[in-house]
């Protein structure tokens, strides 16, 4: 009598993320790589629990309340760059070491297996992100737990302290399976990591691609469609662009501010119901507010502001329940994609070509400064004339789930022995 294989015990993995920022891109495509690892791990290790560790030690999404973000942000662009640099490294300091190791540590007690997964995560700005994600991945070395990195983006824009930080760590690490978004990612990662002795990263699909398959779509209006214009504010797009700027900064802002104005009508011009939302950083919300009301006495047509949401499922309802959406932030733009809704994305960081780019959409990406009222009408329109390309969206889509899939067989491959040593460690 041969006796049936004992299932593999259940498993908890951890997701090094910013999940709780209160931009409601990075909580989607942490939802969704939780969820559909769960899903994976259901034919491997039924009842696997999958939650995230913020890489900031927030614990649930923020409330929809005043923020000292963008005077923070404001304070730390009127700084001299040596002086902000060292101000930021100070704070940063404290926060890994006060607030964050006991936070990881916390948290990864029982763990089997960690995932830095998702977001833009391998940049340096003043240092945040590779100190935290160090300070994070120390404590996932000192368990002996095997790590993942898992659809992060990557620029080349390292100081040579943040690559130092980001190459020890990676390099430190148990390293079961490395994946990033989009070629340039993957480059960044061969030139900078890779001479450290990290292990080269594959490609993988962004997770926000499975907002559909994890998210409901609400029912469609019956009245004119709607198009979102997700609104970003001038302080963000300067301090998170990759590439140089050269208006100063009440210039830039003034061409911004006229320019949504003209956005606004040239959509009403194409027939749409208009709808002013964000993705909700405190920036974002702050802009909106003050220059909604003047926008939409502008348009002179139906034009609204959305309330802000309070988690990425209402984030997602609203975006699913548009016909178009033209934004800069790249998961309005990826949330609107699975659900096979037609995006126009507003050129500011390489990240946002290489999605349009991967998503065969590179006519619908421009410069605010070249698409003014009359062509942003012409494109709309086109844009949801032709549609988006239901079978390459399905392959995209395909392709995710079975790069979650590789990544999580080779976790599991990896746990086995990682767990005994991990005993032995605690």
């Amino acid at each position: 009598m041969t006796l049936a294989a004992s299932p593999a015990p259940a498993r908890r993995i951890a997701l090094l993320n910013v999940k709780y920022s209160p931009n409601l891109g990075d909580g989607l495509l942490s939802e969704c790589l939780e969820a559909e690892l769960a899903r994976t791990f259901q034919g491997i290790a039924p009842g696997t629990q999958v939650f995230s560790i913020d890489l900031a030690g927030r614990r649930a999404y923020p409330a929809i309340a005043p923020s000292r973000r963008a005077a923070l942000i404001g304070l730390l662009e009127a700084l001299p760059g040596t002086f902000r640099r060292l101000t930021t490294r100070i704070a940063l300091t404290a926060l890994v070491r006060l607030r964050l190791r006991r936070h990881v540590r916390a948290r990864l007690a029982g763990c089997d297996a960690v995932v830095l997964g998702g977001g833009n995560l391998l940049t340096d700005a003043d240092l945040n992100f590779p100190m935290k994600i160090a300070g994070a991945l120390a404590q996932a070395a000192r368990l002996r737990l095997p790590v993942a990195v898992y659809g992060v983006g990557a620029n080349r824009q390292w100081s040579d302290a943040g690559q130092r930080l980001f190459g020890r760590a990676l390099g430190a690490a148990k390293l079961a399976y490395a994946a990033v978004r989009d070629a340039r990612s993957q480059a960044a990662w061969r030139d900078l990591l890779v001479p450290q002795g990290v292990r080269p990263a594959a490609l993988s699909g962004d997770p926000g691609l499975l907002a559909s398959c994890h998210f409901p779509r609400p029912p469609l209006p019956f009245d004119a469609p709607l198009a979102g214009l997700c609104i970003t504010a001038p302080m963000a797009l300067r301090y998170h662009a990759t590439g140089p700027g050269h208006a100063s900064a009440a210039d830039a802002r003034a061409a911004l501010d006229a320019w949504y104005a003209a956005a606004a009508r040239a959509l009403v011009e194409a027939g749409f119901r208009v709808a002013l939302f964000t993705n909700g950083s405190p920036e974002d919300r702050d802009y909106l507010a003050a220059m909604g009301p003047a926008w939409i006495l502008a348009a002179k047509g139906p034009v609204t502001m959305t309330n802000p949401f309070a988690d990425p499922a209402e984030m997602i309802r609203f975006i699913a329940g548009c016909q178009l959406i033209v934004a800069h932030r790249m998961h309005a733009c990826i949330a609107a994609h699975s659900f096979a809704i037609p995006t126009i994305g507003l050129r500011w960081d390489v990240k946002l070509d290489s999605f349009f780019a991967l998503a065969g959409r590179g006519a619908f990406i421009a410069d605010t400064a070249s698409l003014d009222g009359p062509a942003l009408t012409a494109l709309a329109r086109q844009a949801v004339a032709e549609g988006v390309d239901r079978a390459a969206l399905e392959a995209l889509i395909a392709g995710t789930r079975s790069d979650i899939a590789r990544m999580a067989a080779a976790l599991a491959r990896a746990m086995e022995p990682a767990k005994s040593a991990a005993k032995a460690a605690a």
